[in-house]
């Protein structure tokens, strides 16, 4: 007789392991944008110029970058359930170390610590979907992260500015406390123990070592100088290929590699990756580059801006679940297909613009593309996670978040720079009308193809497949 299943999809298991890890993705969401709102402040709290202070937000985006793949493989040897509740202390007591901090750079070692629990949660929370969660129900499993995930982000900085006005800076590191206590009576409650992994192998230090130097080189060539590729940009970017190079020579010798070359090769793996990394991208475009095109060519004002900008993550947070609903009923290629398509009219739409639109043809365009890109990410998400083996699920999550961390800085640092030169400019914030005009439709019409050359990565197997099976049958 089959054993059955430790949690049936009628046992309240899966939703109270479900609730945490959608508060885990709330939790490491928020971290990355709620510190946005407060940078002015902190350069008259501890006085200090603005290119220190924003290390604030950058010391967090590169913890979680450079350490994500590293907790999945973690995770893998050592149990997920240890793992996440490690990173939800390691998160809670960076958070209150934040609080507290008496000097700018003992806060930015503070969020260093809280970069280090997020990318434990990060990296385990969709690999956890797969244990919690029955595979019929994994789509909306998926989406509800997806929506979590929204929500956190465009909650951030509104809620950062209320809870700053009203109580000082300090505060919104504080609302990590309470929330860190529940996630972790969740987590202790609902996820499912971890098993003993006899075959488990040892940690490749070497390999975890070169991958996040490389990332953290990636990072820095990408962020510093706020759009301006300098020498040491170059340079950065030049020391990030070779470390990456050496990482994959190590990683084909290694006995006990962190990531196996082969698992590439893999068509959902490597396709899911590379996919999310220039979705991501082109999300991550919108967020840079729409409110320069608002108020630069539509001249509207910061409060319009602010709720034409809130559209995005408004439909994202109301699309996901839905969208997980579909990726189960129809399928997740089916789905990741419709979600690309959809991004990919958005960013046309976006790159044909006129200014007679207004900020209505801005909003229609990026309705469409914002629920493109949730429904995209649920289905992704749910076809690699259900479709890897179960002792890999940590690290293809981490990989995943990986692409799409490497998207956030590459949407926000590239693309910004491609806008600029567009542009035409080097001071955008003084650019004329037709500078902004075509500084915006020449970025999104890039955008339009990389979405492009994410549905041929994605489309391209199944095609190949179905001609090889075409051909046999003849």
């Amino acid at each position: 007789m089959n054993a059955k299943p430790s949690a049936p999809p009628s046992s309240p298991a899966p939703s109270g392991a479900l609730a945490c890890l959608a508060l885990t993705m709330l939790l490491s969401s928020l971290g990355t944008s709620i510190a946005n709102v407060g940078l002015p402040t902190f350069v008259h709290a501890f006085d200090a110029p603005f290119q220190s202070v924003q290390w604030v937000v950058l010391a967090y985006l590169l913890a979680v970058t450079t350490l994500v793949v590293s907790a999945g493989r973690l995770g893998d040897l050592f149990g997920r359930r240890r793992l996440m509740l490690l990173g939800i202390a390691t998160f809670t007591l960076a958070s209150l170390a934040c609080a507290t901090a008496p000097s700018l750079w003992l806060l930015i070692a503070a969020r260093a610590g809280q970069g280090f629990g997020a990318a434990m949660m990060m990296a385990l929370t969709m690999a956890l979907v797969g244990e919690s969660v029955p595979k019929e129900r994994a789509g909306r499993a998926m989406g509800l992260l997806g929506t979590t995930s929204a929500v956190g982000t465009a909650l951030g900085p509104s809620l950062g500015g209320v809870l700053i006005g009203a109580f000082g800076w300090q505060v919104i590191f504080l609302i990590n406390l309470p929330l860190g206590l529940l996630a972790t009576s969740l987590a202790w409650r609902y996820l499912p123990r971890d098993r003993s992994n006899a075959n488990a192998s040892g940690f490749d230090l070497p390999g975890s070592l070169l991958l996040a130097s490389a990332l953290a080189a990636y990072s820095l060539a990408m962020t510093l100088g706020r759009g301006h590729f300098g020498v040491v940009n170059l340079a950065l970017a030049a020391v990030a290929v070779v470390l990456g190079l050496v990482f994959l020579v190590v990683e084909a010798k290694a006995r006990s590699p962190l990531v196996q070359p082969a698992l590439f090769r893999e068509r959902l793996v490597g396709t899911g990756f590379v996919a999310s990394g220039l979705a991501t991208t082109v999300a991550m475009t919108t967020l840079v580059v729409g409110p320069f095109y608002l108020s630069g060519a539509l001249h509207l004002d910061a409060t319009v801006i602010g709720l034409v900008m809130s559209a995005g993550p408004l439909v994202a947070a109301l699309v996901g679940i839905p969208a997980g609903k579909a990726v189960d009923s129809f399928g997740a290629l089916r789905m990741t297909v419709v979600g690309l398509l959809s991004m990919a009219a958005g960013a046309f739409l976006l790159s044909r613009m006129t200014i007679d639109g207004g900020a209505l043809g801005y909003v229609i365009a990026l309705v469409v593309l914002t629920s493109g890109f949730a429904t995209f990410q649920a289905a992704n998400n749910t076809a690699v996670i259900t479709g890897t083996a179960p002792s890999q699920r940590g690290i293809v999550s981490g990989l995943l978040n990986l692409s799409r961390n490497l998207g956030l800085v590459t949407g926000a640092s590239l693309m910004g720079a491609v806008f600029m030169h567009a542009a035409g400019t080097s001071a955008i914030t003084s650019a004329n009308t037709t500078a902004v005009v075509s500084g915006t439709h020449a970025v999104f019409l890039l955008a339009t193809l990389l979405i492009a050359i994410a549905l041929a990565v994605v489309v391209g197997p199944q095609l190949r497949m179905a001609a090889a099976s075409f051909n046999r049958t003849r």
